[in-house]
């Protein structure tokens, strides 16, 4: 999906499109990755999973940090996607709110490797969300804030701005911590919550 000329572009526009080796190592490593978590995983437990010598990999990737920035790259741009999508053809901001909280909190929870993360290494989960200065969050906040500058053209941009930055944080402590005084067990209480209580923060 091509998205050009998008706030999505910004944070992906270093990351072009794989080849077929890349996309190999790449499917290869999220795989170990998922399944052995990030500590236990070596080069070498990936090259011997995508069938490649372990200096392929080194050339392509340097080492094990950068192999998992990309692997998490690209995961990030599924999720900015679903996120992107969620919202885009919603008829007014409260509509693009409630999905794009939906999508992104049930995307988030259904992800394979963020799942195997918070459970063995969360420290690292919080680490790669503060990564290239909070990339990831304000690419997030950024897809959102377009579609709400277009539902409320009279709306001050910043606050607009503020008001979505401030509802991702609220999805990922929600992900972090979903034992809270919060129940939100299903699509159907997330979008409850977001309705109640995410769109009183829209400006106006």
């Amino acid at each position: 999906m091509t998205m050009d000329a998008s706030p999505l572009a910004g944070l992906l526009e270093a990351a072009p499109t794989p080849d077929d080796l890349d996309t190999r190592i790449l499917d290869a490593a999220l795989a170990e990755f998922t399944t052995y978590g990030l500590r236990r995983v070596s080069v070498e437990d990936v090259a011997r999973r995508a069938g490649v010598a372990r200096t392929t990999i080194y050339r392509r990737f340097t080492n094990k940090e950068l192999l998992l920035q990309a692997v998490n790259l690209r995961e990030v741009r599924r999720f900015l996607t679903a996120i992107s999508s969620a919202t885009e053809s919603r008829p007014n901001a409260v509509d693009a709110v409630v999905e794009g909280f939906v999508v992104g909190l049930a995307t988030a929870r259904a992800n394979p490797l963020i799942t195997r993360v918070l459970q063995s290494d969360p420290e690292v989960f919080v680490r790669q969300l503060g990564m290239n200065g909070g990339a990831v969050l304000l690419a997030a906040r950024d897809i959102l804030a377009a579609r709400l500058r277009r539902a409320l053209p009279a709306a001050d941009p910043s606050e607009i701005a503020t008001a979505s930055e401030v509802m991702l944080r609220v999805a990922v402590s929600m992900l972090l911590m979903p034992d809270g005084g919060i129940a939100l067990e299903d699509e159907a209480d997330i979008r409850a919550f977001a309705r109640v209580h995410l769109t009183r923060l829209l400006p106006g």
